[in-house]
């Protein structure tokens, strides 16, 4: 897969990854494409060590997979800048 196809997929998976987790979470589109470049790679990883399944396109299996794996990464994200933001 291309970086420009890594870059639609991350902007998709993060862009759904965001509508699905209520409340605000933090950053603008960069943060979001990043997010979700980097939710399909753990999304990648995980589909195929559990379910066999790499992400290889721009299909549905690797949207969702990308998808889930941008939900895990964007929580853990706002935990991590949550915490460091009520500090001060």
């Amino acid at each position: 897969m291309g970086i420009l196809a890594w870059i639609v997929l991350g902007l998709i998976a993060g862009a759904i990854a965001k509508l699905i987790l209520p409340g605000k979470q933090p950053g603008g589109i960069i943060v979001t494409i990043i997010i979700g470049i980097v939710g399909g790679l753990l999304g990648g990883w995980l589909g195929s060590l559990l379910f066999n399944e790499p992400v290889d396109g721009l299909n549905l299996g690797s949207i969702l997979l990308a998808v889930g794996g941008a939900i895990i990464v964007l929580l853990v994200y706002g935990a991590i800048t949550g915490r460091r933001g009520s500090r001060a």
